[in-house]
């Protein structure tokens, strides 16, 4: 530890750039005061220098406030005054702590710190460095960036302390570790036995990640000497694993295969890049295998991880529910109002359309939200939950994939909540897995865990469901979804999809967002699949055409 102090009193204290404001260090060793465009001294502990008579600062900060804050931040930090830098956010014992940690845990040096343009309260910095270790060293780059606020209590500005700031994946309770890994790292193979790489498949730094966490000690592997981010009790809550960012020393891996077909996987990252925030799971539901997923966003696995309101997806399991319970039936007549109220709430459909004397066939190949809302009076609190856990696999929190994953939920609801979970809202959550999963239970007929790494490897129990469908029951359901890629919302996406299939799409409201999120789930013979694009708009002309190019190239 005292070694370390000594080097870091040694650092050159160069001033970090802002723009064309320019940091000057006065008297000498001193950090003193700085001479700012536009501003005058700036005080070292934190505290005000005005009268108790002045008010206390309110109104938008402005550009100088925001540049003076900012570069007395980034200047402290660079040159190893970790309080002096502290003092410059909202919150300096938390920042003490992580940047005090920075230098001697993760053990990061030399520092450059260069800010970029400021917008707003927003000052992004490049951050380079050396991470050196028993003699080791390497250089370390990436992007950050942080946001300058006024205080609470005195309106002075002070950069909002948030983990992100020192490195962008950093959650609260994360702590950047560099010295000899725990988990010896692993060699993914794809299922023909070639190597996984994030510079191959971008999509599976966190499924590369989780493979590691989860093998790496029973793989045969080496540990080596790496920078990590060693998740804490709300990242491990959140299922997020330990993340290496740079690696000194090189491990010997342990090699895991894994079910993931290289051509699907391949054509699933290139379908998610064209699209912001898309993500999509491909599965093979003879065995459950999954063979393909992506997300168009690399930091969080959404495909595994998201915890999303399907939207109408949903129906697939409120129809198998309905049919089961005899209130709804393919070709018979069923109610399809442009309204309908049900503890309190209106609920209506899109385009406040309705459909008179139609089937329940085209209540659920055009998503009609009435047809279903409408049995809610006939139904107990816990029916839609229960068909979930017990036909579909989902809520039960007992999937082992081989990597950390979400399996759904779907409380238990009374009223409107309740109505409003039989079209996917309310409080149900989803991810692509879990819904590529219910478009394969329906195909094979039973429930098939999806899994990435086979149970042979570990000798893991795969979750399994209590009953399946009866043959009556699931023979309509197969019906309503293949009329529904034939003639209803998902037949413009399905249009080149040939052979035996289904689909159904689906469209979730989030509050804040102008657009909804889009959904897809559908099968074609041998392969499930389904996709979500947030913020994207109707499932059928975001998701859709994602999930239909990979079962059209699946084979």
């Amino acid at each position: 530890m005292e070694n370390r102090r000594n080097a870091a009193g040694r650092r050159r204290t160069r001033p970090a750039v802002l723009g064309a404001v320019v940091a000057v260090v006065v008297g000498g060793a001193g950090f003193g005061a700085y001479a700012l465009l536009g501003g005058g001294a700036a005080a070292e502990d934190g505290a005000r220098t005005t009268s108790a008579a002045e008010d206390v600062r309110t109104g938008p900060l402005s550009a100088a406030e925001v540049t003076s804050t900012a570069e007395r931040f980034l200047t402290a930090w660079q040159s190893g005054k970790v309080r002096e830098a502290a003092a410059a956010t909202d919150d300096p014992e938390a920042a003490t702590a992580l940047l005090t940690a920075y230098a001697e845990d993760a053990r990061i040096k030399d520092l450059t710190l260069t800010a970029g343009t400021r917008a707003g309260g927003r000052v992004p910095f490049t951050v380079k460095g050396t991470v050196s270790h028993e003699g080791a060293g390497k250089p370390l780059a990436y992007d950050s960036a942080l946001t300058v606020v006024r205080r609470a209590g005195d309106g002075e500005p002070r950069v909002a302390w948030r983990p992100a700031v020192v490195h962008p994946e950093l959650k609260d309770g994360d702590r950047l570790v560099t010295g000899e890994a725990g988990t010896p790292p692993v060699k993914a193979l794809d299922r023909d036995g070639d190597e996984l790489t994030t510079a191959a498949y971008p999509s599976l730094g966190t499924v590369l990640d989780g493979l590691r966490e989860k093998y790496g000690e029973k793989a045969g592997g080496k540990a080596g000497v790496e920078l990590r981010i060693i998740r804490g009790k709300a990242s491990k809550k959140a299922e997020l694993s330990d993340r290496t960012l740079l690696e000194l020393s090189e491990g010997t891996p342990g090699t895991v295969r894994t079910t993931l077909d290289p051509s699907l996987q391949a054509a699933a990252e290139a379908q998610v890049a064209k699209k912001q925030g898309a993500s999509v799971v491909v599965l093979r539901p003879s065995t459950g295998e999954i063979l393909a997923v992506a997300n168009s966003s690399h930091g969080f696995n959404t495909a595994f991880q998201g915890a999303l309101a399907p939207g109408s997806t949903m129906k697939v399991i409120t129809s198998s529910l309905l049919i089961e319970k005899g209130l709804a039936s393919m070709d018979e007549k069923h109610p399809c109002p442009k309204y309908f109220s049900y503890g309190g709430w209106k609920f209506q459909n899109d385009d406040k359309f309705q459909i008179k004397d139609g089937t329940f066939k085209a209540s659920f190949a055009r998503s009609c939200n009435t047809a279903f809302i409408s049995q809610a009076p006939e139904l107990e609190d816990d029916d839609l939950t229960e068909q979930a856990q017990q036909v579909f696999g989902l809520g039960r929190n007992d999937w082992q994939v081989g990597v950390p994953t979400f399996d759904g939920s779907v409380p238990v609801q009374s009223k409107a909540p309740m109505a409003a979970s039989l079209i996917g809202q309310g409080g149900v959550r989803m991810n692509p897995l879990n819904m590529a999963s219910v478009s394969a239970t329906v195909q094979s007929g039973v429930f098939r865990q999806p899994y990435l790494v086979s149970p042979d490897l570990d000798g893991r129990k795969l979750a399994t469901a209590s009953r399946t469908l009866s043959a009556g029951t699931l023979a309509q359901l197969r019906e309503l979804m293949s009329y529904t890629a034939s003639y209803g919302t998902a037949a413009e996406a399905m249009a080149g999809v040939s052979g035996a299939r289904g689909a159904k799409t689906g469209s979730a409201e989030v509050d804040g967002q102008k657009k909804p999120n889009g959904w897809f789930t559908a099968y074609r013979g041998d392969l499930a699949a389904a996709g979500v694009v947030q913020k994207g708009g109707h499932g059928g002309s975001t998701a859709g055409p994602i999930v239909a190019a990979l079962l059209s190239s699946g084979g």
